[in-house]
């Protein structure tokens, strides 16, 4: 199962102002381990970012000039996110940035219903407390020294290990130590071999088969194992 750790940065809070993306990080993961294989990029928004975003991000109007902007990129992150599920912490934010961005290049729009959203997640399981990346790194002890300030790359690394945890967690005796090469290079035998795939994935299902699947997961309750 391929899954993609995703985080964007941008140059305010709202695409419909004209707010733009200027960084993306994506973080492979198979069978939720992620495998190396990461797609980072600068991008040029062709506007000044906002005060508030370059104190967040630490991201300046110079460190992006001369980055390509969003239509140059485009398809290499299309094809890089393919038709695969993507584990996004507050989904709605970046999905419609990345749907703005997509919609000025003619792509697609991205889809919710692959979309896990891990505040969603975090709440349902923490209700009440912070869950926020930083809060859920100290809950799980995931060391998030390096995030001084927010970056897609590092955030989608920190956030493939906060997914883990919040879908079940480590299991320290399945890591793979140096004594174990062969099963490693099986691991690996077995990776390489799903990322080279020569076609995107298609979808399986119909717009109607998803909805009806929507409809019938609304029937379950809260606790509807779906959308834990």
């Amino acid at each position: 199962m391929r899954e993609i750790s995703l985080d964007t940065e941008t140059t305010g809070l709202d695409p419909a102002t004209g707010d733009r993306i200027v960084e993306i990080g994506c973080v492979e993961l198979i069978n939720h381990v992620p495998t190396g294989e990461n797609f980072h990029v600068y991008i040029d928004p062709l506007r000044p970012m906002s005060a508030e975003a370059t104190e967040i991000t630490g991201i300046t109007d110079e460190m992006l000039r001369g980055k390509p902007t969003f239509d140059k990129i485009a398809r290499d992150f299309r094809d890089f996110i393919g038709d695969d599920m993507l584990v996004i912490h507050n989904a709605s934010f970046d999905v419609k940035f990345i749907n703005a961005e997509f919609a000025r290049v003619g792509l697609d729009r991205l889809d919710l219903a692959r979309v896990c959203d891990t505040l969603t997640m975090a709440r349902r399981k923490f209700p009440g407390a912070q869950a926020n990346l930083d809060a859920l790194c100290r809950r799980f002890g995931i060391d998030n020294s390096s995030r001084e300030k927010h970056g897609a790359l590092l955030d989608a690394e920190l956030l493939a290990e906060v997914y883990l945890e919040l879908i079940g967690g480590r299991q320290p005796d399945l890591v793979l130590t140096s004594a174990d090469t062969e099963e490693a290079a099986a691991v690996k035998t077995i990776v390489a071999g799903v990322k080279k795939r020569p076609y995107r994935s298609t979808k399986r299902l119909t717009p109607e088969e998803h909805e009806a699947h929507r409809a019938f997961v609304e029937t379950l309750g809260e606790n509807a194992l779906w959308k834990l």
